[in-house]
């Protein structure tokens, strides 16, 4: 991990390099990732496409997202790495391979960063202490079902989530969630390639109340299926009356 001259967020694959501390079995490949001043690196599945579980999905449609560098995570990260975190208590929602959370975490952020499967969890703790970070806390969470312990852990000042409405359920359950975790006065950052499902995400947090901006950021990297552009969703609770 080192501090770079100025640059745009963006990612260049690494492929020969030796990775250690990682979950076995996988084909992996190394990502030396830019956002902003902040260069890291983030391991993860060469294919996505090859850990595709029939009987999983047919369970309950669960998919391998979090084996992916989403260009989100990275606009994402990069934005975080313009805010000041220290001292923060930072939730990040489907944390994937934990980018977003370790420049949280390098901040000087209290941190933890969730996901629905476990094997992303092992890639963003291997991704924080192959970057030499502090121990990254993480939890696996349903939004549709979350555990005990995140309820008692909230609340929370900053809620975090790049690319995480795939489906048209998932705004609904996530917003849900979301209302439920963060502090009043606190901040909603969703970054999103404008995906359709991400619309009821919107829709839900504004009908609670809570105040949205939203600004397009365009990604210089390699783009996904999406485009170059990015929503970066911002949610504020507007002040309460006394």
């Amino acid at each position: 991990m080192e501090d770079s001259g100025p640059g745009r967020a963006g990612s260049s694959p690494v492929a020969s390099r030796a990775v250690t501390g990682f979950p076995e079995g996988y084909d992996l490949v190394t990502d030396d990732v830019l956002v902003g001043r902040l260069r890291l690196s983030v391991t993860h599945p060469r294919q996505a496409e090859e850990l595709i579980d029939e009987e999983e999905y047919a369970l309950d449609e669960r998919l391998p997202y979090w084996a992916d560098l989403w260009p989100s995570g990275i606009v994402l990260a990069a934005h975080l790495t313009t805010m000041d975190l220290a001292g923060l208590r930072v939730l990040e929602v489907g944390a994937g391979l934990g980018l977003p959370s370790m420049v949280a975490l390098r901040g000087g952020a209290d941190v933890l960063a969730t996901d629905w499967y476990p094997e992303a969890l092992e890639f963003a703790r291997a991704n924080a202490n192959a970057n030499r970070l502090r121990e990254l806390p993480t939890m696996e969470a349903d939004w549709g079902a979350p555990p005990e312990a995140l309820l008692a852990a909230r609340p929370w000042d900053l809620v975090i989530g790049a690319d995480v409405a795939y489906e048209n359920r998932h705004g609904p359950q996530l917003a849900a969630l979301i209302l439920r975790l963060v502090r009043p006065g606190g901040t909603v950052l969703i970054a999103d390639p404008r995906r359709p499902a991400a619309s009821s995400l919107v829709t839900e947090m504004r009908e609670a109340g809570w105040r949205h901006e939203r600004e397009e950021v365009r990604y210089e990297g390699r783009p996904d299926e999406q485009g170059r552009v990015i929503y970066l969703h911002r949610f504020t609770e507007p002040p309460r009356r006394p």
